[in-house]
C-alpha cells in the first residue's frame, strides 16, 4: 500500500453559516490509495457533511467556515475548484434520480467525456468498456428512468467512473434497493474495488449488508468527532456500535444472547469469516431454552383484497389477482422485488389508481365506489418519497394541514401536532423551514402528518429508508405502540429486519402476483421465495448453518421470540 495518503484531514473543522455550533470537530484522518472504507454513524453525526467536504460541496454549494486541513492527492481542497474535485473523487448519490442528465444511459454514462470535448470513437470505446464493467452494456439506447433502482445506481456508477478517477465516494447506495439488488450492489463495488485498485469511500446507515464484502476500516462519527477507526472484527467485538445506536449486525446480537463473548479471534467482522467451534453448545443451549411465542390470529376481516388485477398498459399485467384478508389490529409487511407491483397495490388500495378487475372489503364493506377523501377517512397513506407529500414550507404547518382541512379547531390541532412531533423526533426543529431537512427527517415529516389524522389503516411504503437505527426504532415502535390501539398497519418495505422484528405476517409478491403469506421466519429461510423476490437471508439463518442447527426456521423465529420475551424490542 502506498505510503502517502491520497485524502489527508488533519484538525479539520467545518461550520455551516446558518449553524451556532460545527458539524465537524477538529477531525484527522488518512486514506490510502486502493483502500476501501465505510463511514457509519447516526443521521446528524456529520457522516454526509464529511462527504460533501471530499467531493467538493463544501465549501462551493454548501456554505460555512472552514479550519484545519483537508488534501487530496496532496492538494489543498480549499485552492481547487468542484471541476478540479470531480476528476479526483467520483460520486454516487443516494437517489440515483437526481444525478442523471442524458436522455438515454449511454448519453448518460458519456456525458463527462462530451463535456471535455472527447473525440466521438474514444468516447463510444469508453463507455462500452465502463458499460460493460457495470453490467449496463445491454441497456445503452434505455431511457435511466425506465430502469430498476440496481439498473440506475449501476448507470450513475458508469458516469462517475468514466472519468477514471481516483477515488469513488458512495453516499448511501443500499438506501433504495431491494434487498437482493443491494447485495449485488455491493458485490460490484467490491469487484470494481478489486479489478481498478481504486480507493473506494462507502456512506452507509446499513452496517451488516455492506460487511456482505471486505472492508478495509469502518470510520464511527458521531456529534461531528470520529469515534472509531477499526477493522470489523475489532469494531463488531467492541461496545461502540451500541454506546453510538448504531445496529450491529444479528448474528452477533444473537451471539451475545447466546452468553458468548465475541472478540477479534473468532474474526467476527463477517458472518462468512465467523470461528465459532468451542462455541457451539451455549447457542444450542440458548436455542433450546426459548419458549416459541404463541400468536393468536384475530377472526374479523378488517381489510380484504379479492382477486385484484391491474395494468399500465394492456402488454404486460403489474398485479393479477392479488388476494389476501388482513384482520383487525394486525401489523403486516408486504415485501418483494423493485417493480414487483407493491406500490401499485397500495395506491389501488387508497383510490389513487382503480383496478381492473376484483374488490376491495373495509369491514366487509365494498369500497370500490369510495373516492379518495372519503378513502383517506379511514386510510392513511405514508408515500416512499417524501418530496411528493410535502406542499407547506415549515414543518408544523405542514404536520397540520390534514387537520386544518378537516376545520379541527387550532388548540387541538397543536396538541395532535406536539405529540407527533415528539414521537417521530421532529419537536427541535418545529420552527424549521422543510428546505433545511435531511432526506430522513423529511420521512419523518409525512409519517408524522399521517398520524395526526388518526386513519383505521395506515400505509407506509418504505418507512424506514434513510433512517439510522435510533429513529427507526423511535418510529417502528411508535407504529407499534398506535397498532397495540387496534390500528392495522401495513408495511410495503425492503427492510429485512423489520418484516423479520415487527411483523407477525409477510405478503410476498413477485411479478405481480402473491407467491407467499407466511410468517417472517419461515420466507427468510425459503430459497425459492428469496430468489423469485429478490429477498436475502438473514445472517441468523448463516449463523444456525455454522452451527449445524437443521431447523434454520426455527433458530431465526426463536430469535425474534427471545427479543420479544425479555423486552428488547420494547427497550429500543
Amino acid at each position: 500500500m502506498n505510503n502517502q495518503p491520497i485524502i489527508e484531514f488533519s484538525d479539520f473543522t467545518f461550520q455551516y453559516y446558518s449553524q451556532s455550533e460545527p458539524t465537524l470537530h477538529n477531525i484527522n484522518l488518512k486514506i490510502y490509495p486502493g483502500e476501501k472504507i465505510l463511514i457509519v454513524g447516526p443521521s446528524g453525526s456529520g457522516k454526509s457533511t464529511l462527504g460533501h467536504c471530499l467531493n467538493g460541496l463544501i465549501p462551493f454549494s454548501y456554505k460555512g467556515d472552514i479550519s484545519g486541513s483537508l488534501k487530496i492527492d496532496g492538494l489543498e481542497t480549499k485552492e481547487l475548484d468542484i471541476f478540479k474535485l470531480s476528476k479526483s473523487i467520483g460520486t454516487v448519490l443516494q437517489d440515483s434520480d437526481g444525478q442523471f442528465v442524458g436522455l438515454t444511459v449511454g448519453e448518460d454514462i458519456a456525458f463527462s467525456l462530451e463535456n471535455d470535448n472527447v473525440k466521438n470513437s474514444i468516447m463510444r470505446e469508453r463507455v462500452e468498456e465502463v458499460s460493460r464493467m457495470v453490467d449496463m452494456n445491454n441497456f445503452l439506447t434505455s431511457s435511466p428512468y425506465d430502469l430498476s433502482g440496481g439498473q440506475k445506481q449501476r448507470t450513475a456508477l458508469a458516469g462517475v467512473m468514466i472519468d477514471d478517477v481516483d477515488v469513488l465516494l458512495f453516499d448511501e447506495p443500499l438506501a433504495n434497493l431491494d434487498p437482493s439488488t443491494g447485495k449485488k450492489a455491493i458485490e460490484i463495488i467490491d469487484s470494481i474495488h478489486k479489478e481498478s485498485k481504486k480507493t473506494i469511500i462507502i456512506i452507509e446507515h446499513r452496517l451488516e449488508d455492506v460487511l456482505h464484502q471486505d472492508i478495509d476500516r469502518v470510520i464511527l462519527i458521531n456529534d461531528g468527532r470520529i469515534l472509531a477507526d477499526m477493522n470489523p472484527h475489532e469494531l463488531v467485538s467492541s461496545s461502540v456500535l451500541v454506546d453510538n445506536g448504531i445496529r450491529e449486525p444479528l448474528y452477533i446480537t444473537a451471539l451475545k444472547y447466546a452468553g458468548v463473548k465475541v472478540n477479534e479471534k473468532m474474526m467476527p467482522g463477517y458472518i462468512w469469516s465467523l470461528k465459532i467451534e468451542d462455541k457451539d453448545n451455549k447457542i444450542l443451549n440458548w436455542h433450546k431454552s426459548i419458549k416459541e411465542e404463541k400468536i393468536i390470529l384475530e377472526s374479523n376481516s378488517f381489510l380484504r383484497v379479492e382477486d385484484i388485477s391491474f395494468s399500465y398498459t394492456s402488454k404486460r399485467k403489474v398485479l393479477e389477482e392479488i388476494s389476501f384478508d388482513i384482520k383487525e389490529g394486525e401489523m403486516v409487511s408486504i415485501v418483494g422485488k423493485n417493480g414487483a407491483g407493491k406500490s401499485t397495490l397500495s395506491k389501488i388500495i387508497c383510490g389513487f389508481e382503480k383496478q381492473s378487475k376484483g374488490n376491495i372489503y373495509y369491514k366487509n364493506n365494498n369500497i370500490k365506489d369510495m373516492t379518495i377523501k372519503e378513502r383517506a377517512e379511514i386510510i392513511g397513506f405514508v408515500m416512499q418519497n417524501p418530496n411528493q407529500m410535502i406542499s407547506e414550507n415549515m414543518i408544523y404547518d405542514e404536520i397540520a394541514l390534514g387537520l386544518r382541512l378537516r376545520n379541527i379547531n387550532e388548540d387541538e390541532i397543536k396538541e395532535k401536532v406536539d405529540k407527533v412531533l415528539k414521537i417521530c423526533g421532529l419537536s427541535p426543529f418545529v420552527d424549521w423551514p422543510i428546505s433545511a431537512l435531511s432526506y430522513g427527517q423529511k420521512k419523518r415529516v409525512t409519517i408524522a402528518t399521517i398520524l395526526a389524522l388518526d386513519p383505521k389503516i395506515i400505509i407506509l411504503d418504505e418507512p424506514t429508508a434513510g433512517q439510522d437505527y435510533k429513529h427507526y426504532s423511535e418510529i417502528m415502535e411508535f407504529l407499534k405502540e398506535i397498532n397495540s390501539l387496534g390500528i392495522t398497519v401495513i408495511f410495503i418495505t425492503h427492510d429485512m429486519h423489520l418484516m423479520l422484528e415487527y411483523t407477525k405476517r409477510a405478503i410476498v409478491l413477485s411479478d405481480g402476483k402473491i407467491i407467499a403469506d407466511d410468517k417472517p421466519s419461515v420466507i427468510l429461510t425459503d430459497k425459492n421465495i428469496i430468489d423469485n423476490a429478490n429477498l436475502k437471508e438473514t445472517s441468523l439463518f448463516n449463523l444456525a448453518q455454522i452451527v449445524g442447527i437443521e431447523d434454520e426456521t426455527k433458530f431465526v423465529q426463536g430469535f425474534i421470540d427471545y427479543e420479544r420475551s425479555v423486552g428488547f424490542l420494547n427497550e429500543k
